[in-house]
């Protein structure tokens, strides 16, 4: 068995971590195949994938990204044909290829003169002439294709025709969660991890914080802004000009995230525009910490509002600060959330649960399965 897994990405944020542990779930279900990795180029992604693959390759992928759109208009005419010639050798030397994300265009197209031998696994949830681009795109690729989470199923809208199967993103969790121990007699332990950019809604934390009495808070920005440095010194700029220095600290991308899962009380994603599922409020679960998220996307899939965490308008720094008021003034309302988004994530989101369901997907793609899976099992499981 050859198996091929093509990633757009080289770090270890959400989406790269999510990789990750597709290909250990590959591995876990094929232990004697042959797997290959591709990336874009070197990264902290490599050393967490040498336990899983049996080679890892560094060559240019076609991979639309937002910034990146001005550079493939120039250039696509000359690279666009090379990349093909690669997807297509890869598609032809192997029995399955693994596609991370819809935005990896070669290999999508080049899948359509394989019917049957993709795995395309769906991440985002674009909006407007991106959305009814990637959407084209996926469905022409002839591949099976894996959503995240409902609401992504739903912004592609596959015809009935379509082979699918929802999986949610799962993860591997400490074997026990953290204790609570916020009582109010401390200031309470706030965490955002990701990265700065226009969707995590940095900046709604910060007006949010400005409308209470911050000396109550202590808030930690972990990530970095992917090639973008000006705009980790407009964040730190941004906290200084509001005043909360003494209050917010920002933090750079960190490869072990365990620590701050485990120093904070409740974790925030504050997202303004949808997250296809929201690793971060998965992860926060895993440790036992309730998280306070936009109510929008697959975040809304994740966290129980009121249950194990909580949902707020997107986008909406009074009805966040309204909550984190609330938050600090009773900590006997949500004492046990933790223990509530424990039980969910193993539940729903444990790395078991979604190698399982991605092995399975992958045995139905080898077979021509070409009926879609059942999701309303996953829709009952999940309310």
């Amino acid at each position: 068995m050859r198996i091929a897994c093509v990633h757009q990405g080289y770090e270890l944020y959400g989406s790269d971590r999510c990789f990750v542990e597709s290909v250990a779930a590959l591995r876990e279900a094929y232990p004697q195949s042959q797997i290959e990795v591709v990336l874009p180029r070197e990264g902290p992604i490599v050393a967490a994938l040498k336990p899983f693959a049996d080679r890892i390759v560094s060559e240019p992928l076609f991979v639309l990204r937002r910034r990146a759109l001005p550079r493939l208009l120039l250039t696509g005419v000359v690279a666009l044909p090379a990349a093909l010639w690669r997807a297509g050798r890869r598609f032809a030397d192997a029995d399955l290829v693994y596609i991370n994300t819809s935005v990896v265009l070669d290999y999508q197209i080049a899948a359509r003169a394989f019917p049957g031998k993709a795995l395309l696994h769906v991440h985002e949830i674009p909006t407007g002439l991106v959305r009814a681009a990637l959407r084209r795109l996926a469905l022409a690729s002839r591949a099976r294709l894996i959503f995240n989470s409902r609401a992504t199923r739903d912004s592609f809208a596959p015809p009935a025709n379509q082979p699918f199967d929802v999986i949610y993103n799962g993860l591997e969790g400490p074997p026990t969660p953290e204790p609570a121990s916020y009582d109010g007699a401390r200031p309470l332990r706030v965490a955002l991890i990701g990265r700065i950019n226009r969707i995590k809604g940095q900046d709604v934390l910060l007006a949010a914080l400005g409308k209470l009495d911050a000396r109550r808070l202590q808030v930690r920005m972990v990530g970095g802004a992917f090639e973008d440095p000006d705009a980790e010194t407009r964040l730190r700029d941004s906290v200084r000009q509001a005043g909360l220095a003494e209050v917010v600290s920002v933090e750079p991308f960190a490869a072990d995230t365990a620590p701050i899962y485990r120093w904070a009380d409740i974790v925030v994603a504050p997202s303004k525009l949808p997250e296809s599922l929201g690793r971060t409020a998965i992860e926060a679960m895993a440790y036992g910490r309730p998280a306070l998220v936009s109510a929008i996307g697959g975040l809304t899939e994740v966290v129980a509002d009121g249950e194990t965490g909580w949902h707020v308008p997107p986008g909406d720094a009074d009805a966040l600060a309204e909550r984190l008021a609330a938050i600090l003034a009773d900590p006997s309302a949500w004492r046990d959330f933790g223990a509530k988004a424990r039980a969910r994530y193993e539940r729903l989101f444990s790395r078991k649960a979604a190698a399982d369901a991605l092995g399975a997907a992958a045995a139905r793609c080898l077979a021509r399965d070409v009926s879609p899976s059942s999701a309303q099992a996953l829709a009952a499981k999940s309310s």
